[in-house]
Formats: C-alpha cells, structure tokens, sequence
C-alpha cells in the first residue's frame, strides 16, 4: 500500500457537496491499494503512520505522533498514487489493485488506526471528492507498505 501524509491544522472531505469527513489537527492520509496487497500490509502501514513523529513538541522539534497530540486522521483513497508516468504522457493504473480488494484494504487500513485509538473521518471509496486542506507545516511524507524501516 501507499500512503501520501499531510501535518494539517484541518482537513475535509466532500462528495456531491455534502462533507463526509472532516476533522482539526491531525493527519490527512491519502491511501492506495495496490495488487497483491493484504491486510497484513494495510495493518502494517497504519501502525507506522500512527507512530510517525512529525508533530513539534515543546522544543519545537518534530517529535510527537498524531496520538500523541490527541490528533485526528481523515483517510482517503486514492487510486492515483499508483500512477505510472514511464510511458508516455499518460498515466497507467493497472498497478492499482481492484476495486474491491482496495475497498477492504481501504476499510481495513481504516479500521486499524481506529483500534489504534485515533479518532477516524474518511471519505468516500470510488467516489470524485472534493478534499480541502491547511498544510500545517507544510509537512508531507510519502510512504510504501514496501519499504522496511
């Protein structure tokens, strides 16, 4: 799985103009599926990005996790972390996993972060959103279930 992550002040999600998710400080995660993904890795990832330390703490440094500051997470899928750009002009998705296998790894990644104790806000699988943000920072990571710290 991929995970694109923003530090922000606040963070929404809209679909058809209606908000289904929104939340203050915390962490916006854009999150992909990808073929031959699990659960496994969807759980893996989540509990990484929940110990990711890039909150400042008192001295200013990035030290703190989004639990840490009592933060929140808006989860949002997002196929098109899976472009491929080597060809063309045109990005190739055939790397993204199918809809339903990114659906339940989608929810799963979800699910975990909650039971992680993070209160969770997402947006909508398959759906065209509308995603507002205030970079806090700005501070944003990229990350792969692939690479092993």
């Amino acid at each position: 799985m991929r995970a694109l992550i923003q530090r922000v002040s606040r963070a929404k999600v809209e679909v058809e103009e209606r908000v289904t998710g929104e939340i203050g400080p915390g962490l916006l995660i854009l999150v992909c599926a990808l073929q031959g993904d699990t659960e496994a890795e969807a759980e893996k990832l989540a509990a990484r990005i929940a110990k990711l330390r890039i909150f400042k703490d008192e001295a200013g440094k990035m030290n703190r996790s989004v639990s840490d500051i009592g933060g929140a997470c808006l989860v949002v899928s997002q196929f098109t972390l899976a472009a491929d750009t080597s060809r063309g002009n045109r990005p190739g998705f055939s790397s993204a996993a199918p809809p339903e296998a990114g659906n339940r790894l989608y929810v799963q990644f979800s699910n975990t972060l909650r039971g992680l104790g993070l209160a969770v806000a997402n947006g909508e699988f398959g759906a065209d959103m509308a995603v507002s943000l205030v970079n806090d920072g700005p501070v944003t990571i990229w990350m792969d279930s692939a690479d092993r710290a």
